[in-house]
């Protein structure tokens, strides 16, 4: 079945003539409020295996700045050693968004996508050594040679010029096997650990799910391969012979759209559920996840139903999980103190749903806080990451896409020092006095200054 939220394609607000170089936007900072909980109503409760219990009708303040808008559907995004962001767009273009806000003209080189339904050209991430071999890394729904009605999820490598205008030496260095006929459930997130290995996230493809359980083929897993695209002799099944492919790392996954790695080197990824039961789970190697013989959600048809809980000690159980759906898209974990000590050491989640931000705060395995922070009404959250300045980056999609920043709080103004030159101070009101509150006016700048959707 697939995510009905998922498959529409959004439709444009504005064009841009010439999709050349777009309008130098000017970045507008804007405070923006939504829902905000700690789990139980007080951080620090553990909820090991946890469900969200999300409040709508509690809000906390955020601030954005909007450094670009008018990408085409944009999917991914990963940071230039420029300063500049290097941004793909599902239909199949790839892009470099200045850091002032102007976009550049599609860069050359990228080979064919299938861009129908949710597949295209998807996730992209830099080589941990790209300052000095200029590679990088991207995923994409790949359409069959011999046959247009399949594809599957492939990754590629290639070399960016320096000039940032071509990709140069393109090599597809893994497939995943079998083709089918679907435009649902690609996947497709990669995250590299400091060694190099690169784990790629695989979705079931929607019409095969029974196939995630069985390690002969790639579809609803995680594969963990070298830099050239082939499988590390030390992966799980690569010591067992016989036992599926050596690439694969783990299994049991339905669609997951959100991967990273810690700086301990944990890997961590989330996953749609079919009707809720959207999962976040610690991937361990060589661990099946479940799908589709255990769901938090509700599945179509035979099959488990929703809040069923896991039976076979087998089938690894998720960290949190979210009773209703919330589309997670894109996941990061922030170690810098931009944000300060509540939110450093937290996982990021985008929503594609509700056009929001989640918090997550785990400590060994267990939940300890959950915080929601809406972007923007009617705009899916389909990337979020840390930048090498130690702030969030966001990437949305829908009507327009727009890249952002998340502002750190600003410190409180000291109080002016007391001097024996200044007259009394004015009593205050008691409890229970009020006192009517002057509000200036807006000055002409504010008062035409933009505003959020």
């Amino acid at each position: 079945m697939q995510d009905q939220h998922l498959n529409a394609r959004p439709q444009r607000a504005s064009s841009f003539p010439g999709r050349g170089p777009l309008r130098q936007l000017t970045q507008t900072a804007c405070r923006i409020t939504w829902a905000s909980l700690l789990c139980s109503g007080a951080a620090g409760t553990a909820l090991a295996q946890s469900a969200s219990t999300w409040d709508v009708n509690r809000a906390e303040p955020l601030v954005l700045t909007e450094i670009a808008f008018g990408l085409e559907q944009p999917w991914a995004m990963a940071f230039l050693p420029s300063g500049d962001f290097l941004v793909t767009e599902r239909e199949g273009t790839m892009r470099v968004v200045q850091a002032n806000g102007r976009i550049g003209h599609p860069i050359a080189g990228v080979p064919p996508v299938a861009a129908q339904g949710q597949g295209g050209l998807l996730d992209v991430a830099l080589d941990r050594q790209f300052a000095q071999n200029r590679r990088l890394f991207f995923c994409f729904s790949e359409p069959d040679p011999s046959n247009a009605s399949r594809s599957s999820t492939a990754l590629a490598s290639a070399r960016l010029n320096e000039r940032h205008t071509r990709l140069e030496n393109v090599q597809v260095i893994f497939h995943q096997m079998p083709r089918v006929r679907s435009d649902a459930h690609f996947g497709c997130r990669i995250a590299q650990a400091q060694d190099g290995s690169l784990f790629v996230a695989l979705g079931e493809r929607s019409i095969a799910r029974e196939q995630a359980q069985r390690t002969s083929n790639h579809l609803g897993s995680i594969v963990r391969l070298q830099p050239d695209g082939k499988p590390f002799a030390d992966n799980p099944l690569a010591r067992a012979k016989g036992k599926g492919l050596p690439e694969t790392w783990s299994w049991g996954h339905r669609n997951p759209q959100g991967a990273t790695i810690t700086p301990d080197g944990e890997l961590w990824a989330h996953e749609h559920g079919p009707q809720g039961g959207d999962e976040f789970n610690h991937i361990r190697g060589g661990a099946n996840y479940g799908w589709p013989l255990v769901t938090y959600g509700r599945a179509q048809g035979a099959g488990p139903r929703a809040g069923q809980q896991r039976k076979n000690a087998a089938l690894e159980a998720p960290v949190h999980y979210w009773g209703q759906a919330i589309a997670p898209s894109g996941l990061t974990y922030l170690d810098s103190d931009r944000y300060g000590a509540q939110w450093q050491g937290s996982f990021f989640i985008g929503s594609l749903r509700h056009g929001a931000l989640v918090r997550l705060k785990v400590v060994d395995d267990v939940v300890q806080q959950e915080s929601w922070h809406r972007i923007a009404e009617g705009e899916q959250v389909r990337d979020v990451r840390q930048g090498p300045d130690g702030l969030l980056y966001v990437l949305t999609d829908r009507p327009d896409g727009r890249l952002l920043r998340v502002e750190p709080p600003k410190a409180p103004e000291p109080e002016p020092a007391a001097s024996a030159a200044q007259p009394p101070a004015v009593p205050q009101p008691s409890a229970g006095e009020f006192e009517p509150v002057h509000v200036a006016p807006p000055t002409p700048a504010q008062a035409t200054a933009p505003v959020a959707q």
